[in-house]
């Protein structure tokens, strides 16, 4: 194979190897073979116009040409002339799919479904990036700058699954690009060609001569080197240093740091993302069930996350410390003993469909009682999961607090502690004047801040002439909010953030909360909460009362009893009452949703326990044959290193044993085997083998260089002498305890040699480089075989028809 074909083939397996980062993304992952297939035809294209040969320029045209015919026949042949031509109709139809592409990915959660524009952005974006990585390694011959895309389409990955592409996708793609710049080296180091050395083809690996016959030259050895320390210090150096602890393939989820007692940080992916899109679901679908002993569930929202940071394009929470969940969470900011208070008990099952980082739970909650790996935020008294601890399935009981102010203690609320009132009330200066100012007009007259929100809560839901509709665009920023205030319209982001922001330009502190309407009472007496209950609201704190839950929204939820005169607390959308019930046990068996689509079953989003429902249960565990498969890769990876350890001992089990003497000479074959075994045991410690010299001068050469004691020198000698008496002695008598002495001498070799030459003998012995000679020789063999035959049949084929018809019979 030349240096150019080993290149090209080189380029498009570290390709390959930097997708593999993506598989974990779609499920299922067939998508990797038709990249595969798309880039192999365009490597393949690059190659023959390389050999033509066509200028730089025209092989990249040729190239892209043949990625783009074979895109347009995967994807667009029935809107393709000819099937395989593209036309305008092929480039419209790519670029919806692009469109519809990029809508799945922000509609699904990871893994998603495999969709026809998801499966054109996955192919398109390999294909693009292999083509990059061969115009850079093979056509220009600069590998180095090719790890720069590799980089990119491995960084790409592992953000959009927050980090999840896990150590064993990057050392996939790292040892690509080493393979890439190995190939490389060879390419260029070839095209000096042949170095002199004094040294025969059978010295050790890492001398001047290589084991494949050529040359090892020092600058391809050290390459080696430099990308194995290279990516042992990639995977052991964050685990030693504290403040690398997720480092390049650790957990950089940025969900939170530390295992238990440590500190850390949390980081959350705003949870809005999907705010909408579960609104507007056809089907309600269940994601959380329980069971409490309030006797009024409808101010028991369940709150996943606080958005405290406003910076004028979104809300976000902020980067605070977490640590480990206290068995009783400290009391809540502001919160005085004089506010009427009871504490409730409430019991969740989360549907194994539901995979969330956030906890749901009432606010405020005073103790959590739940199994995994679970860290505390103390600010926004939050649960998160750690190394990837979602709420699939948990099952938790939380004691929270029902706090009940009086509108005469709110009203009486004085200032917030200075701390906290500037980080809270901070607006960013691009908020539009007309939000604070239409803030003032309707808080007009109003005597203190308990007095304002409630105007502002009651001309959000009631008297501004708002409208909810999810169908409107969601926006988070200060121009969706200030467009919200004209338009009129909007659903539960658009009222929550509107006015945070409008009680913070009043000086009020704000903040808001992200979580699910309490739910529906059930026949049985548990509750259930389905995915449009999702919402959410903002928080205003108030001096002696704390966080305290407002309700802007109209015909969701239920307005706080605290925010009404004279009126029961509750709405006519407010759920149902359970029974008080002192155990209040969750329910073993919630209720799946009778219908299920099946990209629903797919995504494995049909709710929990359906085979305890009545019906078959979908993803309530991983695929038997993917598991399987998964465990046979890792075992595979993992035996990798030992290989040379294997080869090596079965080798040494076939000189040794009885199948050694098979042979027409069984005594010499025998003797040479053994004595074949003890030249490479000196090989795998150090000592080069010399094939000039005679058996006598090799014996004593491995026993002056291996420094061997005088039994295992002796053994060498007695090995020797057997050795010229079957190649050199007419009649060679039968040696016995040959293998006992090979046996000898390699303890000889243990004793002798430090640790350092034993575990090198042992896991990566030298003489291995055997196993390359035989298999170049091999394909040397085969290719000559097969010239020859490929001659013989050119020739006898032009001779036939150079026959004339005189000749013929």
């Amino acid at each position: 194979m030349s240096g150019r074909a080993r290149l090209t083939l080189a380029a498009w397996g570290a390709t390959l190897m930097a997708s593999g980062a993506l598989l974990p993304l779609v499920k299922p992952a067939t998508w990797i073979f038709t990249a595969a297939f798309v880039l192999a035809l365009v490597s393949a294209a690059g190659t023959l116009a390389r050999r033509a040969p066509l200028a730089r320029p025209l092989t990249l045209l040729a190239q892209l040409a043949v990625a783009l015919l074979a895109l347009t026949v995967i994807f667009a042949r029935e809107q393709a002339i000819l099937l395989f031509l593209p036309g305008p109709q092929v480039f419209t139809h790519a670029a919806d799919l692009f469109a519809a592409g990029a809508e799945d990915v922000g509609r699904y959660a990871i893994p998603a479904p495999d969709t026809e524009g998801i499966r054109l952005m996955l192919v398109g974006g390999v294909v693009a990036i292999g083509l990059m990585v061969d115009t850079l390694a093979v056509t220009f011959r600069k590998a180095a700058p090719a790890g720069l895309p590799l980089l990119a389409l491995y960084s790409v990955a592992a953000g959009l699954s927050g980090g999840g592409a896990g150590w064993l996708w990057f050392l996939l793609a790292a040892s690509g690009y080493l393979l890439l710049l190995l190939a490389e080296g060879r390419d260029r180091l070839s095209q000096w060609g042949r170095v002199f050395g004094g040294a025969q083809r059978s010295a050790r690996a890492g001398s001047s001569v290589a084991a494949g016959g050529g040359p090892t030259f020092a600058p391809a050895r050290t390459g080696r080197r430099i990308g194995a320390v290279a990516m042992g210090v990639a995977m052991v150096v964050p685990f030693a240093l504290p403040g690398f602890t997720g480092g390049l393939i650790g957990n950089g989820d940025g969900e939170g740091t530390g295992g238990e007692g440590r500190g850390g940080t949390i980081s959350a992916v705003n949870p809005l993302v999907s705010l909408q899109d579960n609104l507007r679901q056809p089907e309600d679908r269940e994601v959380l069930r329980y069971r409490t002993n309030s006797r009024d569930t409808s101010d028991l929202y369940l709150r996943l996350v606080a958005l405290d940071q406003f910076d004028g394009t979104s809300w976000k929470s902020s980067v605070r410390p977490i640590e480990a969940v206290p068995k009783q969470l400290p009391w809540p900011d502001g919160l005085s003993q004089s506010v009427r208070i009871t504490e409730v008990t409430s019991n969740f099952v989360a549907s194994e469909g539901y995979e969330q980082k956030w906890l749901p739970m009432p606010y405020p909650a005073g103790r959590v009682d739940i199994d995994g790996r679970w860290r505390y935020e103390p600010a926004g008294r939050m649960l998160v999961g750690d190394d990837k601890q979602t709420t699939r399935g948990a099952r938790y009981t939380v004691a929270s607090l029902e706090v009940r102010p009086t509108p005469a203690q709110l009203a009486a609320a004085g200032d917030a502690p200075r701390k906290l009132r500037q980080e809270y009330t901070k607006v960013p200066a691009s908020l539009p004047a007309d939000v604070k100012a239409t803030a003032l007009q309707v808080t007009k007259g109003a005597r203190n801040d308990y007095e304002r929100a409630v105007r502002l809560q009651e001309w959000f839901a009631r008297d501004g002439g708002f409208r909810y509709d999810v169908e409107v665009e969601s926006g988070t920023g200060v121009q969706a909010i200030s467009r919200f205030l004209k338009d009129k319209e909007g659903f539960c982001v658009h009222f929550s953030f509107s006015m945070a922001a409008m009680a913070r330009s009043l000086g009020i502190p704000a903040r808001v909360a992200v979580g699910f309407t309490p739910g529906t009472t059930q026949t049985d007496g548990s509750i259930s909460v389905g995915i449009r209950d999702a919402h959410a609201w903002p928080e205003l704190y108030f001096e002696g009362v704390g966080w305290t839950r407002f309700e802007p929204t109209p015909s969701r939820g239920s307005t706080p009893s605290y925010t009404q005169d004279n009126t029961p607390s509750g709405t006519a959308t407010g759920p149902a009452q359970p029974e008080q019930s002192a155990s209040a046990q969750p329910s073993a068996a919630p209720s799946a949703s009778a219908s299920c689509t099946p990209q629903e079953r797919r995504l494995g989003d049909c709710g929990p326990e359906e085979a305890v429902a009545g019906a078959d249960a979908s993803g309530g565990g991983p695929d038997p044959l993917t598991v399987i498969l998964i465990v046979v890769g890792v075992l595979a990876v993992l035996s990798v290193p030992l290989l040379p350890l294997l080869w090596r001992t079965r080798v040494r089990a076939r000189r040794l044993g009885p199948a050694g003497a098979r042979g027409p000479d069984g005594t010499a074959v025998r003797t040479l085997a053994v004595w074949q075994e003890i030249v490479d045991t000196a090989w795998d410690h150090g000592v080069e083998p010399d094939e000039s010299q005679t058996p006598r001068r090799t014996a004593a050469r491995i026993v002056r260089l291996g420094e061997l004691g005088d039994e295992a020198a002796d053994a060498v000698h007695r090995v020797a002498r057997a050795v010229e008496e079957a190649l050199y002695a007419p009649n060679p008598q039968p040696a016995s305890g040959l293998a006992e002495e090979a046996a000898r001498i390699r303890a000889g070799f243990h004793t002798a040699a430090d640790r350092r030459t034993r575990l090198r003998a042992l896991l990566a012995p030298r003489s291995v480089a055997r196993l390359r000679w035989s298999v170049a020789g091999r394909w040397s063999e085969t290719t000559t075989k097969w010239s020859v035959q490929r001659h013989a049949t050119t020739t006898r084929a032009l001779t036939a028809l150079r026959r004339t018809p005189r000749e013929s019979p």
